[in-house]
């Protein structure tokens, strides 16, 4: 087998990447897509139509809706909760799901809750418990209810001093038309 996945786990899906780890009660349905060297933990759901790429981890409890797409190296923290229908009704199922992407490198806090629609940026970090009803752009820390931006983080998750650099590893940033991108 390419991946890991524990006796309890219900896995539908054939789009599973090798080295992924799928943990005790998980249900990943077919039509959803998973990939390599992902680590889904306990009691998590994933729906037909969801997509979590590489090098990607979702703690226990979470639940990845149709719509939602998670890119490489991302960490969803413990019972983060995605939404994927901004006017839910009971039993009127939507034409198509609102979409979430949460991009390459993002970290999203435990108990956060993510409203459908949102993209949030590369590198980005949500506190824990926060609630994003925005756009949240690239490395930025924002925590809150709702999420409000308290600082601008390097790709390494360290504060950025008052010179956009690094206080950790050095990295250089440069704000441009309100997007702080890394210097090459």
């Amino acid at each position: 087998m390419k991946y890991y996945k524990h006796p309890s786990a219900d896995v539908q899906s054939k789009k599973i990447g090798t080295g992924t780890k799928i943990w005790q009660n998980v249900v990943i349905l077919n039509g959803s897509a998973v990939g390599k060297n992902c680590n889904i933990n306990c009691h998590c759901f994933v729906e037909n139509g969801a997509y979590i790429g590489d090098n990607v981890t979702i703690k226990s409890g979470v639940y990845i809706w149709n719509g939602i797409s998670i890119e490489d190296n991302v960490i969803v923290g413990p019972n983060a909760t995605f939404t994927n229908d901004i006017r839910p009704r009971s039993k009127c199922k939507p034409r198509l799901f609102t979409k979430t992407l949460v991009k390459r490198g993002a970290s999203i806090g435990a108990a956060s809750v993510i409203v459908a629609g949102v993209e949030i940026g590369e590198y980005a970090l949500i506190g824990a418990g926060s609630v994003v009803t925005k756009d949240i752009p690239n490395n930025t820390l924002w925590f809150g209810n709702p999420a409000k931006f308290k600082e601008y983080i390097c790709n390494c998750g360290a504060s950025l001093d008052h010179d956009l650099s690094c206080t950790k590893c050095s990295n250089r940033y440069r704000l441009v038309k309100n997007k702080i991108t890394r210097k090459r």
